[in-house]
């Protein structure tokens, strides 16, 4: 089972993000608020760097790393957001990364993973299982970052909970629900830690 990460170690994450992110904005509308009979506010992370939140925990997981580990360089697999946001945040760091992709995965996530300058191995998703492709590289000694269950990762994905509850204290509005998609888990992990912390009745 995968440590659940602190306050502390989210607000580290934003420390290390700081900068290199977009702290994407709290938006509404009138009419789904008119609709609805309450205030409804969405954070956009699909204005985030390389279309979504996922940068965030890869370049947090990337920080964590040892100089040595990252000289070897890293590994992961993703149909698309987690490639994309572990490309970019490899290429940020300089280091050589491998992705495994479906066969299938959109061609234009694909082509965008390659073109920050990944390696892309393919694999058929409904015969191959995704850790056997990627194993051979980790026994190289290539780190391997996880789509979601990492306390690095998790961290990362928090600060959008930091970011979330310093824009709504700012817009002084006081929060009752926070809706998070949850497909892994990685996400509502770390949001819900940081708003719990920041207003443990919401």
């Amino acid at each position: 089972m995968t440590t659940l990460p602190g306050i502390l170690d989210i607000r580290a994450a934003a420390e290390r993000l700081s900068g290199l992110i977009v702290e994407t904005p709290l938006i509404e509308s009138p009419e789904i608020n008119r609709r609805h009979g309450g205030r409804i506010l969405f954070k956009p992370e699909t204005l985030q760097r390389t279309g979504s939140f996922k940068i965030r925990g890869a370049y947090n997981k990337l920080s964590t790393l040892s100089e040595e580990e990252r000289k070897r360089g890293v590994v992961a697999f993703s149909s698309g957001n987690h490639a994309q946001g572990v490309a970019a945040s490899a290429a940020l760091f300089g280091v050589k990364a491998v992705i495994a992709m479906p066969a299938d995965a959109p061609a234009m996530k694909i082509g965008n993973v390659r073109r920050m300058g990944a390696e892309v191995v393919t694999f058929d998703r409904f015969k191959e299982d995704r850790m056997t492709v990627v194993r051979p590289y980790v026994e190289q000694g290539m780190a391997l970052v996880p789509p979601f269950d990492d306390p690095a990762i998790i961290a990362g994905q928090g600060t959008i909970g930091l970011e979330l509850m310093r824009q709504a204290k700012a817009l002084g509005v006081a929060l009752d629900t926070v809706v998070i998609p949850c497909g892994g888990g990685g996400l509502s992990s770390g949001i819900s830690v940081a708003v719990k912390d920041a207003s443990p009745n919401t």
